[in-house]
This record gives structure tokens, sequence and C-alpha cells, in this order.
């Protein structure tokens, strides 16, 4: 501490123990002190009581909220504010809690007999106190926020009976203000942070400038700290939470700490889009080659997870036939100079122009002694062509006469008399125009055959023909670029063997035939491994086919299903599929491949890898050892077992890996036990049948209020297995299978007296079904800079108006265009 603080230590610890605040102390508790520098500059001396804090019980009294303060405080004209001096000191300590208080200093060990700054209850009590003191007067003229007392009244003879009620009531509680921080007969009052007046309740300005010359904050706890202050004024900030949300998300524990407008990623990207924009005429149509220092940048088209900012900026990306090539900064040496200088005013220029002089010369630049400037002046061919169409096109003039009989009020003529549809430019069908825009649109250099949808939204802005939607289509199906590169891959089809857990994953697609799968497993499968005894599978229709079921008849192996709507019946492929999508995510990211490239890495990875319930890796467990890796190349080592102890060796590892599975499976089940409930149904009672919103059009955080849980209810015609019965069902989803897992039932109290339908709903075959819009409740604009768009607030099927969403003109109108006939 230094020799000043000391003087002030021993000024204050004489003056406390004059007032017997505090005495010497012997006990085994002690904080350690430090000095605070008050407003008018004096210090106050403060305990740091953290330890002591942490074991105290917490009094839970509450402190009033500052906005309800203030509203008492309505027609007020006239105010006197009173700051008790040293509030906390005329609390008296319990006795037995006196030696709790004891700090340590350089000049000996003290207590405090009276309650001291720091405590964490000491709020709370000196509150208590203050509350019982003006409990006549709270609400009425006097406002209490602990040591801060408020008069307020709303003439000035109305005040002055106020004040003297006030303090008598101090005086006659022994209760002593400090004249010197008391004001009185005030027209406006600076109290709690705001500065209240006859006109309302406004911000204090040294407040305000506090936030404003805030610097930038480098940390978590700096972010906290800035937004404790400027929280504290939210209720004069229109959408606060909006502004402050970058900011709260940097206090997420697994968000990073990056305080840049863009991360470094979208910045070097941010530098490309801006550079495309810049020279779009030289290199729409030509390929191009771009140089950073940047090396993820070269992986950016086949990255998978991408925030919406690069999702846009790589369509427009994709306008161009470029490539990427990665080129480190030493070997660029001006772009990576100038990319490091934060300022490029004279002064800094002056000192870089002899190094810059260097490195120019290493560039090995000449200079031409008569030089030429041209000028291009660049007509639009195609719009050319499409206007000299028009004009001896017997369709256009059917067209224009119409318009000029007033039977064709979409169309217009520009003045050059060429025909608009809208603000599209009319296409005739003469001289292949069509077919050239549509080849021009999908096998350009800078198109990159997108799909139909893609393609047809980007034509559709400027060019319009009749059927134009139906002859994009027919083009890119037609493609046979597109049918020759495509894989057409969607699905991946999942094998594993319950023994030795050995995972096979087959790309394939959902139009596959049974007969297609069955040549798949033929080869994949069988070929490798043998036939099977039992399958258990999914009830996907190329499973449940006559042809797949003659398939296994033919060699042997018996085929189960499991139960509809329940996936834990087959939780082992459950599990491999989510482990399956996270390596597949990483690959993807990791090594910039497409999802089917790195299926057979992925498998490798999956069948070498150690599986706890085995307590071994797939590929040990099937082949004896596991495969020889980088990582594992003399682990694996060469077999030392021959001849007939091959076979005892194979017989013992099948044993351990059945027993081993065993505990695996008893400890699982325990684990499922503890959130299972023993539900039994009998035969020829009634049940609900639990259905959900389809996951393609759930548009809420939560189910609708109305939503339905349940249907039915439907009697039960039989038990099948220990945990699944089959239901009567009506005609209408007679096509859903009868066959439900416990799990998805609910106990019907009732027997109806016949069956009662179903709900309004229309009930899938995967017990979902649909939401949709029942009528517009509001509407409203949403403006921007640039643009004003149309909202409407719209009440959904199965929602009350509470949970009613808005929704913009164009998706309802493109979508539910029937919503507008009554609005």
């Amino acid at each position: 501490m230094p020799v000043n603080d000391l003087e002030e230590l021993k000024k204050q610890i004489r003056e406390l123990q004059e007032k017997e605040f505090v005495r010497p102390s012997s006990s085994p508790w002690g904080a350690p002190v430090l000095f605070v520098k008050k407003k008018d500059g004096s210090m106050r001396m403060c305990v740091d009581y953290r330890s002591l804090n942490e074991v105290t019980i917490k009094n839970k009294y509450p402190l009033p909220r500052i906005d309800d303060l203030f509203d008492q405080l309505k027609g007020a004209k006239v105010f006197s504010k009173i700051d008790l001096r040293s509030g906390y000191h005329q609390l008296k300590i319990r006795i037995a809690d006196i030696p709790k208080t004891a700090f340590s200093t350089r000049y000996g060990l003290y207590e405090f007999t009276v309650m001291s700054f720091g405590l964490t209850n000491a709020p709370a009590y000196f509150m208590n106190l203050m509350n019982k003191v003006f409990v006549d007067y709270l609400d009425k003229f006097v406002v209490v926020f602990i040591d801060d007392i408020l008069i307020y009244s709303k003439d000035e003879e109305e005040h002055a009976e106020h004040l003297r009620l006030v303090l008598e009531k101090l005086r006659k509680h022994k209760l002593y203000a400090k004249f010197s921080k008391c004001e009185f007969w005030l027209k406006e009052v600076a109290f709690l942070g705001h500065v209240i007046s006859a006109g309302g309740v406004a911000v204090d300005p040294a407040k305000v400038e506090a936030v404003t010359e805030w610097k930038a904050p480098k940390s978590v706890t700096e972010i906290r700290s800035f937004l404790g202050l400027a929280g504290y004024y939210r209720r004069f900030i229109e959408g606060f939470s909006k502004i402050a949300r970058p900011m709260t998300q940097l206090l997420k524990k697994e968000k990073k700490f990056v305080w840049k407008n863009y991360p470094t990623h979208d910045l070097e990207l941010a530098a490309v889009v801006h550079a495309l924009k810049i020279w779009r005429h030289y290199l729409i149509g030509n390929h191009c080659d771009i140089y950073t220092d940047h090396k993820s940048l070269k992986y950016i088209f086949t990255q998978s997870d991408l925030n919406l900012r690069q999702r846009r900026w790589l369509e427009l990306i994709k306008d161009y036939d470029l490539e990427v090539h990665y080129h480190p900064g030493k070997a660029n040496v001006v772009a990576d100079a100038l990319s490091r200088k934060r300022h490029c005013n004279h002064l800094r220029m002056e000192g870089m122009v002899p190094k810059l002089r260097e490195e120019i010369a290493q560039l090995n630049l000449h200079i031409v002694p008569r030089g030429q400037i041209n000028t291009l002046d660049i007509q639009p061919l195609l719009r050319t062509q499409i206007e000299e169409a028009q004009k001896d096109n017997e369709e256009i003039r059917e067209v224009k006469e119409r318009l000029a009989a007033g039977r064709a009020k979409e169309f217009s003529t520009d003045e050059k008399d060429v025909l608009w549809y809208k603000k599209r430019i009319y296409v005739p069908e003469q001289g292949g125009l069509r077919g050239l825009i549509l080849k021009e649109a999908h096998e350009s250099a800078y198109s990159l055959h997108p799909g139909s949808t893609k393609m047809y939204q980007d034509l559709k802005e400027g060019y319009w023909w009749p059927n134009m939607k139906r002859d994009v289509a027919e083009y890119v199906a037609l493609c046979d670029v597109c049918q020759k590169t495509a894989t057409g891959y969607d699905s991946i089809w999942v094998i594993v063997d319950r023994l030795t857990k050995t995972a096979r994953f087959i790309p394939v697609k959902t139009n596959y035939s049974s007969a297609k799968l069955a040549e798949l497993y033929m080869t994949r499968i069988v070929c490798l491994h043998g036939v099977p005894k039992k399958i258990i599978s999914d009830r996907g229709t190329q499973f449940t086919s006559h042809f797949w079921e003659k398939v296994h008849e033919a060699l042997g192996s018996y085929l189960a299903f499991s139960t509809a709507y329940h996936p834990q019946t087959d939780g082992q492929t459950e599990r491999t599929n989510q482990v399956l999508e996270d390596m597949l995510r990483a690959c993807a990211l990791d090594f910039s491949k497409d999802w089917e490239r790195c299926l057979p890495y992925a498998e490798f990875s999956y069948n070498n890898s150690f599986q706890a319930s085995l307590k071994m890796s797939p590929n040990e467990a099937l082949f004896g050892r596991r495969c020889r890796t980088t990582l594992m190349w003399s682990k694996t080592g060469e077999r030392a077992v021959f001849g007939p102890d091959i076979i005892q060796e194979a017989e013992e590892k099948v044993r351990l890996i059945r027993d081993r599975l065993k505990v695996a499976q008893s400890r699982q089940k325990s684990y499922a036990d503890t959130r299972r409930r023993n539900l039994e149904f009998k035969e020829g009672s009634y049940v609900y049948l639990k259905v959900s919103p389809m996951r393609g059009t759930k548009r809420f955080k939560v189910k609708g209020k109305l939503a339905p849980r349940y249907v039915g209810p439907f009697q039960i015609v039989a038990r099948r297995g220990e945990v699944a019965y089959q239901l009567q069902l009506p005609e209408n989803i007679a096509d859903v299978h009868p066959v439900f897992h416990v799990s998805q039932l609910k106990k019907c109290l009732r027997v109806p007296e016949e069956q009662a339908p179903l709900e309004e709903i229309h009930i899938s075959n995967d017990l979902t079904y649909p939401e949709h819009p029942i009528r517009i409740l509001d509407e409203a604009e949403k403006r921007t800079k640039s643009k004003v768009w149309r909202m409407y607030k719209v009440q959904w099927s199965n929602h009350t108006k509470d949970e009613a969403t808005w929704e913009s003109e164009e998706f309802l109108r493109t979508e539910y265009p029937h919503l507008f006939e009554n609005w």
C-alpha cells in the first residue's frame, strides 16, 4: 500500500475507533483492505469481504425496481434529495457475528461493531430498515433506494410539509444526513443515474458520455461490463436487444471472441467479390484466375457449412468462370506489404517509397514509349436480334392488336415499338432465339448447368414467352451433361452386423427398385460376408415388397421389421446413422469432397475405430486384428497362431464378444428403464394414436396450443409381441401400417359408442400432418433504404391468434392466393 494510503488508513481507523464503529480484534477471520476514490476526491476505505460473502446465507429481501420508483413521480414538479451519512454504520451487528467482520491492516487486526460496506446482506438489511421507517410515506411523496431518499411534491407549499415530515422521521429514528450531499427545492434532480423533472425522466448526460466514450472491448469481461451500463438505460433505446445482439452473442461459452465487422475468412472473400464487381465488364464470359494468400478460399466451392453472407456471395461468384489458386504472401511482397499498412497517409507513404521502389524493381516491369487508348462501344447483340425478330412476327403482331384494343393490359411497347410483358421483353419463336437463350443460360462458361428452378428464376428477370417455365424444365431434363456428371445419389443404405458391429455404407437413390437393391445387396454384402440368418430393417416400401421377400426366402434369410414409427426397435442402426452423419460432415469440411466420395473413407474409419460395447474395433472382431494404417503400422504385427489354434482363438473371440455385448445391452437397458413406463392394454380397449406436425411445414418453435397431439380413439385388435399393438384404423388412413409401439399410444378412459372420426386434418403415412394458413389478421409495410415489402400477419391451423406469424405478400400470393379473396 502506498505511503499516502497508509496515512489515510491510520486516520480513518482512528476516526472509526473514536466513534466506536471498530475495535481491535483477535478473530480467526481476516479480510484485506483497499481504498476507492469518491466523487469529491476523498478516499473511502473498503474491505474485501468476497470470501466471507461466499459462505454467508443470503437475505433475499427485494430491492425496488428503478422503473417502479419512477412511475410514482407522475405530476411532481418540486424535488429534494437526502443522502444519509454512512448509512450502513447506523445498523449494529449481532455480537456473535462481529468477529466475522474482522479486517487486517498494517496496524493490526480490527473488527466492525456496525454494518460495514461490502457485506453481501448489507443492502437488503438497510433497505428493510428504510422501508419500515418511511412505510407511511412510500408511494405518496417519498422514494427510497437504500440510503438515497427523494421527496417529490406538486407545488412548493406541499413540498415544505413533506420535507418537515421526512426530517422529523429521520430525527425520531436517529438517522443522520450528510448536508453537503443533500439538495432541496429543485426543479430538476439527478437520481439513480437519471435526470428527473416535471417534463419526465431522462438519461443523465454524464452517463451517456461514459457510454459514448467507452473504448472498444477486448474481452468477454469488458463486453459484460459495457452491456451492464448500457442495459441500465435500455428503456430509452428502441430495439435495444436487437442492437446489442452481436455483443450478447459473444457472451456464449462456445462462441469465439472476434471483435471485427467480419471474420478473417469473410474479409478475404469480400475482397474477391469487390474485385469481381469492379472488373465485371472485363471478366464476365472469360476465364480468370484468382491468387490469394488465404488458403481456405481455395475450397470455398466445396464447403458444406456456409453462413448466409457466404452463400449470397457464392451465388454472385458462380456467374464467373474462375479458378482460385493459393499464393503465399511472401511470394507477393507488394500486395502483402500494402495489406498490412493500417493507414496510407502521406507521412507513412513517404517512409514506404524507398522500399516500394526496391520491390517494384524486382517485378521486372517495362515502359511502353508510345501508348494508345481504345474505347469499345458494346452493343447488346441478343437484344438487337430480339427487336429484329419482333418486326416480322405474326404472333407479335396479334398481341399488339389486342393491346391496341385494350384486351392485353399486361403487355406494353416502348419508344422503339418493342413488345414487353410487364418488365420482360417478349421473345418470339423465330430464328431459334428461345433455344439460344436457353443454351446461354444453361451451358455458358458462367452458368455451370443450373437446375430448372434456378435457371427459370434467372431468366424471368429479363425474358418472357408463353410456356417459358415448361421449356426451361424440358431443356434441363434433356441436358446430356447434367445426366452424365451428376451422381444422383441422395441416400445411404446402412447395413450393420449385429455381432461384430461391422458396417457397410452403400450410396443409393430413393427411387431404386427392389430389384436394384437386391443386386447391390448380393454384390456388396453376400459376396463379402455370405448369407445372413436374420435381417432387421425398417418398413421402407422396397423392403416390404413381395420381390424382396421372395429373394430372401430363396437365400434362406429370415426377415423381421422394426415397429412402425419407433426407431428404437433397431437402435443399433439408428446410432450408426448418427455417427455416419457426423463423420461425413467433418470429412466434407476437412477434405472439401462430396459426401459420396467420402463414404468409403467413412466406412473404413468406422470399422477400424474402437467400439465401447465390443471393447475392440469391428475389423478386429471380424478379421482378428485391426487393419493396418499409417498410425498402426507395427501394432497389427504378424499372425503368431496357426492350424487348429486359429479355430480355437476365433471361437473364444466370438464368445468374448457375445459376453461383452450382453453386458453392454444390460447397461443400456438400465439407462433406458429410468425413463420408461410400463404400459399395457387389453384387446378390445380403445387408445389414442400420437401424431405430429409435418417437419417440412413446421414454422413454430413449439407445437401450437390447438395442435392435435393424438387422434382417435381406435380399438386394439391384437397384441404383437411384448411392446406393440395392432389397431383398427379407419379407411382414410388405411395405408398406414396398423402395428404401433406402446410409446405411440395413450389410454382412452371412456368407451366410445361409435368410431370417432379423425379431426379435420390430413394424416400422412408417417403419422404427420401439414399446417395451413387460415386467415389474414393484419398487414404492414417493411421498409429498407431501397425497397418496401408488404407483410401480412397470418393465423395458421392448429395455432391461436397469439401464435400468428408475419409473412411476405409474395410468398402468400404464390403459395396461398385464396387468403386474399376476403381480405
